[in-house]
């Protein structure tokens, strides 16, 4: 990937610290998607003590999960403190009272301060499309898991948001909509990480607005900023804006405008290590035969 399109780290934690607030208002899209993960769930026979929420936002995902594994120790983590915050003081005096808070880190995901082989099931609801590769990632996320142990996540795919890059093209060249990286990518990046037999599938959906400004008070409302490193610095111009107006205004259909999300679904499991050496090598074992 160009590094013009390379996520700024920094400015996505001050992107979800300020949105904190105003997140779950806004955030309708990435709570059905949230339930739409979660119900696969439901095919899988899986009793998890240990589970990370690996992105877990105001903790909606966290929320779900504990409801649906009322005993197990469930870790929040996320990049912004201002979320985890947010997420903390939904628990209230009752959950303190009765221990049902979950731990909370605050922490990147490429970098994750578990142990290795410490978890059961590592879920990840549209967090590592504000990552610059999914490699670092994957690869922590099949260290911490323990072997037989499941990844969930979603993220978004590279038709996500398509109306509004296109209408901001013909504003001036650099990125306004940030890079997502394609299914098949992200697939491969799971083999490469040790991951078994990835599943992965995908599907689009299409959300309406009344204009433009709509839409980016939305994306503003969740934290959704472009962080490409290859952004403008400044503001957009009048006249740069109104051009990109006028080329979103071409997709209207019924009076609204749309915008497109292409939802990337999948998961995987870490597989339980062939018997081998320490050097890696597999051992192989020959036996005379038995004498007819």
């Amino acid at each position: 990937m160009s590094e013009a399109f390379h996520t700024d780290k920094a400015q996505v934690r001050r992107s979800f610290d300020r949105a904190a607030a105003t997140y779950d208002g806004a955030a309708v899209l990435q709570r059905e998607v949230a339930d739409r993960m979660l119900e696969r769930l439901d095919l899988v026979k899986l009793a998890p003590t240990h589970v990370l929420d690996a992105g877990s936002g105001t903790g909606y995902v966290s929320s779900r999960l504990r409801e649906r594994y009322p005993d197990t120790r469930l870790i929040e983590l996320d990049l912004a403190m201002g979320m985890l915050k947010a997420s903390a003081a939904k628990a209230g005096w009752l959950g303190k009272l009765f221990g049902k808070r979950n731990w909370q880190v605050c922490a990147d995901l490429e970098s994750l301060p578990v142990a290795d082989g410490a978890l059961d099931m590592v879920c990840s609801s549209l967090a590592i499309q504000w990552l610059n590769e999914p490699d670092a990632a994957f690869a922590e996320f099949h260290r911490v898991l323990r072997p037989e142990g499941l990844l969930m996540f979603t993220t978004f795919g590279p038709d996500t948001l398509a109306e509004l890059r296109q209408a901001f093209a013909r504003a001036d060249d650099r990125p306004h909509v940030n890079q997502f990286i394609d299914m098949h990518d992200l697939g491969d990046a799971l083999t490469r990480a040790g991951f078994a037999s990835p599943v992965m599938d995908m599907e689009k959906i299409v959300l309406t607005y009344d204009d433009i400004k709509a839409v980016m008070r939305d994306l503003k409302a969740i934290g959704a900023h472009n962080v490409a490193l290859g952004r403008g610095k400044g503001l957009l111009g009048k006249s740069a804006f109104q051009r990109a107006e006028a080329m979103y205004e071409q997709l209207r259909r019924d009076g609204r405008l749309p915008a497109t999300f292409e939802v990337v679904y999948g998961h995987a499991w870490k597989p339980t290590p062939k018997p081998g050496r320490a050097d890696g090598s597999q051992v192989i074992e020959f036996r005379p035969r038995s004498p007819r």
